[in-house]
């Protein structure tokens, strides 16, 4: 067993603290972005109501809203990880899974398929199947398995 010393020790808490605080700044920009998120998705459908023809939404109208709905709802997901981390100071690992489905899910309406590649496209969706397998096979296993290593037990020999 390696001994650590009490520099080493002082040195190591000091890094965590600068982690911390950094999260603790990642977490209020966040904040800002999610604020002007939304700001931006009430501009965005407040202009394509009133440009014409008026309070008619094209096809292409309520892609771009649904993209900008999700880039909200992304950052939030990536807060409520920084949040998590800072109470916790493990990496919820369903969450970062689900956060990741999302913005692949964002990715998938926003395309343009009549611009992209099939080869693309192709690629797109298998990493969207993956990422949703991935997060299906975590989402079944229990917290504990998640949280905590494997517990092996002595085997009992019988004295006979």
């Amino acid at each position: 067993m390696k001994l650590v010393s009490k520099k080493d020790d002082t040195f190591l808490w000091l890094l965590k603290r600068v982690i911390h605080l950094c999260l603790k700044s990642l977490g209020l920009l966040m904040i800002l972005v999610i604020i002007f998120g939304v700001i931006d998705v009430a501009w965005t459908i407040y202009h394509r109501l009133n440009s014409e023809p008026r309070f008619i939404l094209t096809m292409g109208d309520i892609l771009m809203t649904f993209g900008a709905f999700m880039v909200v709802l992304i950052a939030i997901e990536i807060f409520q990880n920084i949040i998590l981390y800072l109470r916790d100071d493990v990496i919820h690992v369903k969450i970062v899974i689900a956060t990741a489905l999302m913005a692949i899910a964002r990715k998938v309406i926003i395309l343009d398929y009549d611009e992209l590649d099939p080869l693309y496209i192709f690629a797109t969706g298998i990493v969207l199947l993956a990422t949703g397998i991935t997060y299906y096979f975590i989402h079944k296993l229990p917290e504990k398995t998640l949280a905590e290593p494997p517990v092996y037990e002595k085997q009992q020999t019988s004295d006979t």
